[in-house]
């Protein structure tokens, strides 16, 4: 396994994580917004998705926050491309 594999099948556990303690309760009020979540719990939310994916960038650092939309059944997966 790569280093590359090996830190996108650790994103693609802590982006989980992260949505199941923070975003889960975003559902009932906010479904179908787009969501960051920073490695602390701080949220973006919002209705444009750039936009939101570029308040997060800025403020938690590229690849370093979950991103998806409130409520949907699967989280932002990273594909992982073997060259």
């Amino acid at each position: 396994m790569t280093n590359y594999e090996k830190w996108t099948a650790h994103r693609i556990k802590e982006d989980q994580r992260l949505y199941d303690e923070y975003g889960k309760i975003l559902e009932k009020e906010h479904p179908g917004k787009f969501v960051a979540i920073g490695p602390d719990g701080q949220t973006i939310l919002g209705d444009d998705d750039a936009e939101i994916l570029q308040q997060a960038i800025e403020k938690f650092g590229s690849g370093n926050f979950a991103f998806t939309r409130v409520g949907d059944r699967t989280l932002g997966r990273w594909l992982v491309l073997s060259v």
